[in-house]
């Protein structure tokens, strides 16, 4: 956990014309945890383009980033 960090991804995602339609975070056992659900309906970047910025923002900053499409999200959390 750090100042800065919801800036920066917000920032990255924006600069990719990424919305974002919800947002939640917590600190989980001194772990930063944050979930965005975004639309990538109006970038211009594919899904693996939306995803390597984040992998190289990830090697930049030490920070641990995932992606995933939404119906495997769901599907995976299904009870």
């Amino acid at each position: 956990d750090r100042v800065g960090i919801i800036g920066e991804i917000c920032t990255l995602l924006a600069g990719m014309e990424v919305n974002i339609v919800d947002i939640s975070q917590t600190v989980m056992h001194g772990l930063f945890t944050m979930t965005m659900l975004v639309d990538t309906g109006c970038s211009s970047n594919t899904f693996d383009e939306i995803g390597d910025a984040l992998k190289q923002h990830e090697s930049k900053t030490g920070l641990s980033v995932r992606i995933q499409r939404e119906d495997i999200f769901h599907a995976m959390h299904r009870i």
